[in-house]
């Protein structure tokens, strides 16, 4: 075993958190070493996460639009899109392979960052040793340590289906009488698809994962154990999305009582061969069955907490598996801070970013920074797109007996009108008494460019009035906010386009 190797700031994890904390501490003249295993550097967003999928709904997007596009005025063909998967995912390992290299294996070696590849595990209250891999053998230590070992596909308990964690990363190789079945992260290396395909959830992984696959050919199955889809989010976008998915051609089925899944087999002479999968479940109090060729599993993620040592320097998790911190990101252990989808919800890229630097801040500077989670934006890149800041109407109504809330239909925005895409809607929660703007939730073209005036919104505490007195160019869809925080003030249906 080679000797410890001492620094100012030892990460475990290769993710966005960490390379924010990284950043972070270069610039107050920190030295820093991580460890990574599992996903390359750069974790989820760039390996298979945001950049992946991003990409992937891009190129369905063009495969699926022009034919149905909204014009009189243009014609295609009735020849249908050619479309090459394994082009597409050729594409996308290119994307990725250069933003893993300039934005993280370059950005590391810029800062001077030590990496070492491998299973670390803590074995000393910020010391860190490599048990498996390339790095086997090296241990760190620092005067801080930071975790940073994001999150895993999540497999509900449902009869028929093993955990991801005892997966391998093919979802081809699983064990036992379990189904097999694919995951954000396995269904990236199939170059082949199947024809069709049953995705268990309703949250966003399982909306964009859905559209990308029905758009390049596959018939596609959403069942959601609650009542809408997005069930997190505002009532009224899961709803929404329900409705333009099922007019797109998508079955989502909501409100599922699960029983089991199981393999579909068929006498194939000699040897039985399994042709698919097939899930019971009940719906409104009727047993339903429903097959497809292969099984997608969206039902959530979970902390990659487990086996890193985490007891043995007296870090608490709660009954999720994600490390227990306080407000500034500290752990039970004063000498050690998380960061990033190890902590819990919410899992967004952004927010393990400015965790990770947060983090920092406070380990060595003692700054006491926070994060308002109530003004983070939440997006689901869908098409329609959704997006969501602040509380919900229903959030409202249980916090205070009573809320002032105002919708819009996109159908009533000139911009949707004029492109031919209404699809969507707006609405705004204010304060009962302030009028100071608390939550923005919609469903629209470009929502997700549109949520950050409603973010600013949020965080800064502006009044409906602010933004009716803010001039909006025409015609925007960023129009729908004004539009709905003018219906607080008049009656919109008779307000012309312009109306300031």
């Amino acid at each position: 075993m080679s000797a410890e190797t001492h620094y100012d700031l030892v990460i475990l994890g290769g993710g966005a958190a960490a390379f924010a904390a990284i950043t972070e501490a270069s610039s107050r003249g920190l030295s820093t070493a991580m460890v990574n295993t599992g996903l390359p550097l750069g974790g989820t967003c760039v390996n298979v996460g945001c950049v992946p999928s991003k990409h992937l709904l891009a190129v369905s997007e063009t495969a699926y639009e022009p034919p149905n596009n909204p014009f009189d005025a243009v014609r295609y063909s009735s020849d249908e899109p050619t479309i090459d998967w394994s082009a597409a995912l050729d594409e996308k390992d290119r994307l990725v392979g250069q933003l893993r290299q300039e934005n993280y294996v370059d950005v590391a070696e810029h800062f001077g960052t030590d990496i070492h590849e491998g299973y670390g595990r803590f074995v000393d209250s910020t010391t860190i040793e490599v048990v498996d891999g390339p790095a086997e053998g090296t241990r760190i230590t620092g005067e801080k340590a930071l975790i940073a070992t994001g999150s895993s596909p999540w497999a509900a308990p449902i009869d028929g289906l093993e955990d991801v964690d005892e997966q391998s990363s093919s979802a081809h190789q699983t064990q036992s009488d379990d189904v097999e079945y694919e995951t954000s992260e396995t269904i990236l290396n199939r170059h082949e698809l199947p024809e069709s395909i049953i995705i268990l959830g309703g949250g966003y992984i399982a909306l964009e994962w859905g559209q990308i696959l029905h758009r390049v050919g596959v018939d596609v199955t959403i069942l959601q154990r609650s009542e809408r889809v997005l069930s997190g989010m505002e009532g009224q976008l899961g709803r929404e999305m329900q409705r333009c998915f099922r007019e797109e051609g998508i079955d989502v089925i909501t409100g599922n009582d699960f029983q089991r899944v199981t393999s579909v087999a068929t006498d194939g002479g000699l040897a039985t061969q399994e042709i698919g999968i097939s899930v019971e479940t009940v719906v409104d109090g009727e047993p339903r069955t429903f097959d497809a060729a292969e099984l997608f599993v969206a039902t959530g993620v979970q902390p990659n907490s487990e086996n890193i040592g985490l007891d043995a320097i007296g870090v608490d998790t709660d009954d999720r598996g994600a490390v227990v911190v306080d407000e500034h990101f500290r752990t039970t252990n004063p000498d050690v801070y998380a960061a990033g989808d190890v902590i819990g919800e919410p899992e967004l890229e952004t927010v393990a970013a400015k965790e990770g630097n947060h983090a920092v801040k406070n380990a060595f500077g003692d700054e006491g920074k926070i994060i308002d989670y109530n003004a983070v934006p939440a997006v689901v890149f869908t098409s329609p797109e959704v997006a969501s800041v602040g509380i919900t109407e229903r959030e409202y109504m249980d916090e205070h007996g009573a809320c002032s809330c105002r919708t819009v239909q996109m159908a009533d925005v000139p911009k949707a009108r004029a492109v031919e895409d209404t699809r969507g809607l707006l609405q705004v929660v204010k304060h009962h008494e302030t009028d100071e703007i608390v939550g923005v939730h919609m469903v629209g073209p470009r929502a997700a460019d549109m949520i950050m005036e409603a973010t600013l919104a949020v965080k800064f505490g502006l009044t409906v009035d602010d933004i009716i007195d803010t001039v909006h160019p025409f015609p925007t869809f960023s129009e729908a906010l004004k539009h709905a925080c003018q219906a607080f003030r008049r009656d919109t249906s008779t307000m012309s386009c312009c109306v300031e």
